[in-house]
């Protein structure tokens, strides 16, 4: 054997060892291919297990509501893009067209989830809201008419009832908190009227806010929900409710929400007790600390609530919690910001006495509040219009009138703008029309007069700082520049 052969049989040997040992980790070798084994097994094999395990237990909704013609659906199609043309048609039909097109019966459909054997089924509140007639059909085609047992509007979830079947067949209920991001997550439902279709995703985020209510707090999945899926389930891989599937973002692919079902447990036994929710309530305005906010009153931790009013007579007031204080404790539970003390609160029950821990002036307290229940309507008053020409403002203090045009609570205080002037030392600082000016350099106003005496005394020595409250309820500081 001369010494070439050789050579090439030892690097033959060499390479079938480290084939054979795993180490050789090219496109093609086993290392890859054990990668790619290892990719497959992280999808699961069990989804027809588990779709054959919720059927069952998974219910088409159809529903018949009675819709007043002058209502959205009539606008949608004869709103102001064709007004001349419904004009036109109202002439020549006169009150024979009144008396036809005032109202009209809209169907829908949406999916609902067993959740006892005493025929109560979770739906979405939106899927039966103002329906005259609910149809229920089972997953072996059996209808049945159903009643409304309670709504809650505030998180879009309903409990309905049918006169149930021996053979009713309940889902178990998971823990949405347990529930991890990249998570395998089921949608069952039934969109567009396709009855028991099945979609599968992971959990994409959680905790989201999307504007639907006072309480969101989301499961966000890329599970296909689409219309008529809204009240179905969302399952685990132990085949639990973990969700209650509710909303889709329609400019987006792969972008759907879930109530979790640790939320919505409390709702439903609630509705199946009394057909009703109640919450507590603080009686507080509140927002988010923001670094400027945080800065403005010399507060080195930005985590808590911030009170922008107390609302008169109700239970904060009467605790002595004040507008500024920063709430961070309910019953010793840590609340981060404004949503998290609006969860806190509505979960206990009304009459509770409740311990909130709070800053006021950098200094901790601790009062008690014995929650009630949402009050309503207070008086408001009125102040005539004062121009403040150098600044560039046109101000008023609230009345009923502006209070309600430019959305602000009856019980505020502070100054309106209802005018900037173009170019003016106002419109650079970015003071905007709507504006409610609460304070200049931390000194409280309710007086157009007020404001402008600050603005004079202030405005020769320093810069002049004011915290503005929005429409949208946000405080924000405004440097008003020189």
């Amino acid at each position: 054997m001369n010494r070439k052969t050789k050579s090439t049989r030892i690097i033959i040997v060499i390479a079938v060892t480290l084939i054979v040992s795993g180490v050789w980790s090219g496109s093609g070798g086993p290392s890859a291919i054990a990668a790619k084994d290892s990719a497959v097994m992280m999808v699961p094999a069990n989804f027809s297990e588990l779709a054959r395990q919720v059927k069952p237990s998974v219910v088409n909704i159809r529903t018949v509501k009675t819709v007043d013609s002058e209502g959205p659906v009539f606008k949608h199609f004869f709103g102001k893009p064709f007004k001349d043309r419904r004009d036109r048609f109202h002439d020549f039909w006169g009150p024979f067209h009144d008396r036809r097109q005032r109202q009209f019966k809209q169907r829908s459909l949406g999916s609902g989830f067993i959740v006892d054997r005493q025929g109560f089924i979770v739906t979405n509140n939106h899927v039966v809201e103002g329906a005259d007639q609910i149809k229920v059909r089972l997953a072996d085609e059996r209808e049945f008419d159903a009643e409304i047992v309670g709504r809650d509007p505030k998180t879009d979830v309903a409990l309905i009832r049918i006169e149930p079947p021996d053979d009713l067949v309940p889902l178990s209920m998971g823990n949405s908190d347990d529930l991890a991001i990249g998570a395998w997550v089921v949608a069952v439902g039934s969109p567009f009227g396709l009855e028991q279709t099945v979609t599968a995703g992971i959990v994409s985020a959680k905790g989201r806010v999307i504007g639907a209510g006072p309480y969101d707090d989301f499961i966000q999945t890329d599970a296909s929900i689409n219309p008529g899926n809204s009240g179905g389930p969302l399952i685990n891989m132990s085949g639990k409710v973990v969700g209650i599937n509710t909303a889709i973002v329609r400019s987006g692919q792969g972008i759907g929400f879930a109530i979790p079902i640790n939320m919505a447990e409390d709702i439903i036994g609630q509705l199946k007790a009394s057909g009703k929710v109640t919450r507590g309530w603080l009686g507080v305005a509140i927002q988010d600390l923001t670094p400027d906010v945080a800065a403005y009153y010399e507060l080195e931790n930005q985590k808590g609530a911030l009170v922008t009013q107390v609302f008169k007579g109700d239970p904060a007031e009467k605790a002595g919690i004040k507008a500024k204080d920063i709430i961070v404790a309910v019953d010793g539970q840590r609340v981060a910001g404004s949503r998290e003390l609006s969860r806190a609160v509505a979960d206990i029950k009304v009459g509770k006495r409740t311990r909130i821990t709070l800053y006021r002036a950098g200094k901790k307290k601790t009062v008690y509040v014995t929650l009630g229940e949402r009050a309503a309507a207070e008086a408001r008053m009125q102040a005539p219009e004062v121009d403040e020409q150098q600044v560039g403002l046109m101000l008023t203090a609230l009345d009923q009138s502006n209070a309600r045009r430019f959305g602000f609570d009856l019980n505020e205080t502070g100054v309106l703008v209802i005018r900037v002037k173009a170019g003016s030392r106002a419109e650079r600082s970015g003071i905007k029309r709507g504006d409610l000016i609460k304070e200049a350099n931390r000194v409280a106003v309710s007086q157009p007069e007020e404001l402008i005496k600050l603005i004079e005394k202030y405005g020769k020595k320093k810069p002049v700082r004011l915290l503005v409250k929005r429409d949208s309820g946000q405080l924000v500081v405004i440097t008003l520049e020189s």
